[in-house]
């Protein structure tokens, strides 16, 4: 899924917009979906929501076969460590986490030990 994200599905990004501050997420799920538009926030369908999305440049194409332009978008769920810390997530971290402070437009983004971790783990064990 959406971990497996290569630098070439992510081309023609050209801005990430955040809807919510990522320096106090551990981390975020990410997806490609497919939107109407290259430039503007998304609809949203998942359970959780939405904490950010990335823009399209000018020389995005959408699929020729359905008329719609694959851009990433990033979430949580509501069983996330942000919303349970003590839940499923405490330690560890779903496969498509990330740490949102590791991606820029056209960059993946990669694990940490914060994100697959713990921010509150780490501080725990003086890392």
């Amino acid at each position: 899924m959406s971990s497996l994200l290569t630098e070439r599905d992510l081309i023609h990004e050209e801005e990430l917009v955040w809807l919510e501050n990522p320096e106090r997420l551990d981390y975020v799920r990410q997806a490609l979906d497919k939107t109407k538009r290259r430039d503007t926030k998304p609809p949203y369908a998942r359970d959780g929501r939405m904490v950010g999305y990335a823009l399209l440049d000018d020389e995005a194409s959408p699929d020729p076969d359905s008329g719609l332009y694959k851009r990433r978008v990033f979430f949580l769920l509501p069983h996330d460590r942000d919303s349970l810390p003590n839940g499923l997530y405490r330690e560890g971290a779903p496969g498509e986490a990330i740490d949102p402070r590791t991606i820029r437009p056209g960059k993946p983004g990669a694990k940490t030990p914060r994100s697959q971790i713990g921010s509150a783990a780490l501080a725990s064990t003086g890392s």
